[in-house]
């Protein structure tokens, strides 16, 4: 007879065939896994797509700038992409800028402009430049969709965030990002980091970096690679040194996640557009990171000091409340393949 795990993979398994795009509709989505799988999702953030089979509300806004109005991108149908032709004709002969990334958790953790931190900003008030709504098109199951483009300079941030961990609290994050689009600077990360906007101390950040510095720790190759930003250091595994089962990514479109709880960790990947996910590490803590300090605030495209010099691109994501299983996390690239991610 199978074990409980084999059968308890064998069921998610069975879940994900039904987890499908059947136009511009999905069946289920990333957090209906997550929740089935007893680790809900506390923040969602996606320009490309609801993560929720019943979600319609925002999923970003956009501000033009010939007039300085903004309005909100919703999804084509409950569950589905988003609506990409009201961005076009609310942005044409302008400019627009996307000005807020919704939480469709319901937990109200939204993306904004990120603030002024221990490493300045790069604007005269001190606060992050904000993406260029048009500049990262993508496909979903033929649907035109907009990316959150990331240039140096760019990032979104929230301190005051609700439900997300803190401590040695466990938690999961993944992200689905353009494998092309990187630099060695720091940090385009998303996760969890600092409600200070500043450094205070190793283990005071958990959240997913990719690109290819090689300041602390690295992968096998050249890189890019998927790593974890847990503050004073990128780990590819126990060491902020070389991890050589970190491989380094050619994807077009990756899938990234970072897990934590008491004394362990991973860290998974692949790639976003077909296939399942390779785990990179999976282990104990760092010596000097366990117990963690996670204070909970929510970054992206930016360090936990807002050091603000890296690049990148991000198209859905989220954070969990609990240690995601593998099966759960399999389950979910099962969705993310099925959204059929392509380049326009």
């Amino acid at each position: 007879m199978p074990s409980l795990r084999l059968r308890l993979e064998r069921a998610y398994q069975v879940l994900a065939l039904g987890i499908v795009l059947m136009g511009p509709h999905v069946v289920a989505g990333p957090c209906d896994i997550y929740s089935s799988g007893g680790t809900p999702c506390v923040a969602a953030h996606s320009s490309t797509r609801a993560l929720y089979s019943a979600y319609t509300g925002p999923l970003y806004q956009v501000k033009r700038s010939s007039d300085s109005t903004t309005t909100t991108i919703a999804p084509l149908s409950a569950g589905g992409v988003a609506n990409a032709a009201t961005q076009d004709s609310f942005c044409a002969d302008t400019t627009c800028l996307i000005t807020v990334i919704y939480d469709q958790s319901g937990h109200g953790n939204h993306l904004t402009q990120a603030p002024p931190g221990g490493f300045s900003g790069p604007a005269s008030n001190g606060y992050d430049n904000l993406a260029d709504a048009t500049a990262a098109p993508v496909k979903l199951n033929g649907h035109k969709a907009y990316g959150v483009y990331i240039a140096p300079g760019t990032g979104y941030r929230n301190n005051a965030a609700k439900g997300t961990a803190t401590g040695d609290a466990a938690e999961g994050i993944y992200a689905v990002l353009d494998g092309t689009h990187y630099n060695g600077d720091c940090c385009f990360d998303y996760g969890n980091a600092e409600t200070s906007s500043t450094d205070t101390g190793a283990g005071h950040m958990e959240a997913i970096y990719f690109g290819d510095c090689t300041v602390w720790g690295t992968g096998s190759g050249s890189g890019p690679w998927i790593m974890a930003d847990l503050e004073n250091g990128l780990f590819s595994g126990y060491s902020a040194a070389k991890n050589p089962a970190d491989l380094s990514i050619s994807d077009r479109f990756i899938t990234a996640i970072v897990k934590g709880e008491p004394n362990e960790w991973s860290i998974r990947g692949g790639n976003a557009a077909s296939g399942s996910l390779s785990t990179y590490y999976s282990g104990v803590r760092p010596s000097g990171y366990n117990p963690m300090k996670k204070e909970g605030a929510i970054i992206l495209g930016i360090g936990g000091d807002n050091s603000h010099g890296a690049q990148g691109t991000f198209y859905e994501g989220v954070m969990t409340s609990g240690y995601p299983s593998d099966a759960t996390e399999n389950s979910v690239q099962a969705n993310i393949v099925a959204a059929k991610y392509a380049t326009v």
